[in-house]
């Protein structure tokens, strides 16, 4: 068994099940300089067996999952005694007993990573979403039974090796080299979280876009304002400052990796919005813009940065806290 990098008795043992994935690997680059952290890997013949991974799996203080779910399902039964683990695969996410990774939406949330022994990472595209409508449903802005539609935009790197091998193989530039619409059936593997955690009655009508760069996001939802519980003085006055004062209210407080810029920030010339603006980064920035009629909302981060990786690495620190 050759798992073992260097440790001190003061390091915290971090395993990466799947650190050969995207995120995994983004996960991995993050974590190695650190002098707080020890990572355990496998040799590359022993990365596949059961037996090499749940010696592993139990050896660590927390577990990283980047996984398919069915295999994240098989290396938590693996699990014994105390080891944490960090699920950043679909497989849990609406699963009771794991806490909910976007710690930003209430204390609740950020208590449950804190404490939590199963944390699970939201899906890059609920994570742009959950933010922008959970503070209007948790404040009785927006009512449960509001339908809703959501546009993500999103880099190449989101699919994985695979898709990212694809869109970087010349012979694919003229097919690829436009925006493609995908899940297009109303069953994108997101949608289940988003309903979920946002506390919705009913399912956004969700249209994800991958497109030709390599990473970065672009969620909006737009929004009629006659949706919003607000009072006819309200609604005939600055309803998008309004809405982005609530945002606000709730983000910029300095605890997290969520900020909700001023009129007009992050609004490029031409009144434009780049999808890869916060490409590397790791934190999001929310935009409301619009008329007293119409507004639209906007996150924009990276989906390799807050909506993975960079995510799963915020739940290991919170849940170092503890």
């Amino acid at each position: 068994m050759c798992f073992y990098s260097y440790h001190s008795i003061n390091m915290i043992k971090v395993f990466i099940d799947g650190k050969e994935g995207t995120t995994g690997l983004q996960i991995a680059d993050r974590l190695k300089a650190r002098k707080d952290i020890a990572l355990l890997e496998l040799c590359e013949e022993e990365r596949k067996s059961p037996l090499c991974r749940k010696e592993a799996i139990n050896s660590s203080d927390i577990t990283i999952l980047c996984l398919p779910d069915d295999i994240a399902k098989e290396s938590v039964s693996l699990a014994e005694g105390k080891v944490r683990i960090i699920d950043a695969s679909t497989a849990h996410r609406t699963e009771k007993g794991w806490a909910y990774g976007l710690p930003e939406l209430s204390k609740e949330f950020e208590n449950g990573v804190i404490n939590g022994n199963r944390v699970c990472v939201p899906g890059c595209h609920a994570s742009g979403f959950l933010a922008l409508v959970y503070p209007l449903i948790a404040g009785g802005y927006l009512d449960k039974s509001a339908r809703l539609s959501c546009t993500s935009l999103t880099g190449y790197s989101g699919g994985g090796k695979k898709m990212i091998e694809r869109y970087q193989d010349k012979d694919n530039y003229n097919l690829l080299n436009a925006p493609a619409i995908y899940a297009v059936a109303q069953q994108h593997k997101h949608l289940k979280e988003m309903v979920k955690i946002s506390g919705l009655d009913n399912a956004p009508c969700f249209n994800p876009i991958v497109c030709n760069f390599y990473s970065g996001m672009l969620v909006f939802v737009p929004l009629p304002t006659n949706l919003l519980n607000f009072s006819k003085e309200d609604l005939s006055g600055e309803v998008v400052l309004k809405v982005r004062e609530i945002l606000a209210r709730h983000y910029n407080n300095g605890n997290g990796r969520i900020k909700v810029l001023n009129a007009g920030e992050g609004i490029h010339e031409n009144g434009t919005v780049i999808a890869s603006r916060l490409s590397g980064s790791d934190n999001m920035e929310i935009m409301v813009e619009g008329s007293k009629d119409n507004i639209t909302l906007y996150a924009v981060y990276d989906n390799l940065g807050k909506g993975a990786s960079g995510g799963a690495v915020q739940c290991l620190d919170l849940m170092l806290k503890h």
